[in-house]
């Protein structure tokens, strides 16, 4: 056989998007376009959006260290491009959706032993907290498993 044609059967095969993935694409670029205006909001203390904090929130999101706000911009804007990436069929949408779990993972670390954050957020937070985490794990092994399918390329 020639180096061509081993080249050939060894090229991945490439899969027709499923309706499915359009699916998950526009409603994930939709939860995570939100994420991603939520932080630029807070960043930028957009008055209008924040007006609906109360002061203890307000205190804990403006007392957030560099790190922590770092963290969450990995995580928000990761999975931003994750969505675009799942719309594509672009293969980088895993690396995009594991670099946006860390970040959220990072960013939401100290909520759980801060007594500032839980006093601030209150049960509610952990109940979001833990949906965004989901939602995070859920597109990672759902673009995993349509790149193992040759559905990103």
């Amino acid at each position: 056989m020639s180096d061509h044609k081993a080249a050939i059967s060894q090229a991945p095969v490439l899969r027709p998007r499923p309706w499915h993935l359009w699916v998950v694409g526009i409603l994930s670029l939709i939860w995570n376009g939100f994420g991603a205006f939520d932080y630029s909001a807070t960043q930028f203390q957009w008055q209008a959006y924040m007006s609906n904090f109360t002061e203890s929130q307000l205190e804990y999101f403006y007392g957030l260290p560099a790190w922590q706000v770092s963290a969450w911009a990995f995580g928000v804007w990761g999975a931003l491009l994750g969505s675009i990436g799942l719309i594509l069929a672009k293969r980088w949408a895993v690396l995009m959706f594991a670099v946006s779990l860390v970040g959220m993972l990072a960013s939401f670390a100290t909520y759980f032993w801060s007594e500032q954050a839980q006093e601030a957020m209150g049960q509610s937070g952990w109940i979001f907290s833990a949906v965004i985490v989901v939602v995070g794990v859920v597109l990672l092994r759902y673009s995993r498993n349509m790149s193992k399918k040759g559905v990103l390329r």
